[in-house]
C-alpha cells in the first residue's frame, strides 16, 4: 500500500515537471529525477535559481 502511495506522488510530481522544465531551459528527461526525493529538491533549487536569473533581465 505504501509503495502505491509513493508511486502516485512520484507520478503527480513528474507530470508537472515534464511541462515546467523546458521553460527553464532544462531537458524534459530530468523530470525522472523526481523518482528520488532529493532529485525533486535539486530540480526545484535549479528552477528557482533560473527564475532569479530571468527576473534580473
Amino acid at each position: 500500500m505504501e509503495f502505491l502511495i509513493w508511486i502516485a506522488f512520484t507520478i503527480a510530481t513528474i507530470i508537472p515537471m515534464l511541462k515546467l522544465l523546458p521553460h527553464f531551459g532544462i531537458e524534459k528527461f530530468w523530470a525522472f529525477a523526481c523518482v528520488i526525493p532529493i532529485g525533486t529538491l535539486i530540480l526545484l533549487w535549479i528552477m528557482a535559481m533560473k527564475l532569479q536569473e530571468m527576473e534580473r533581465r
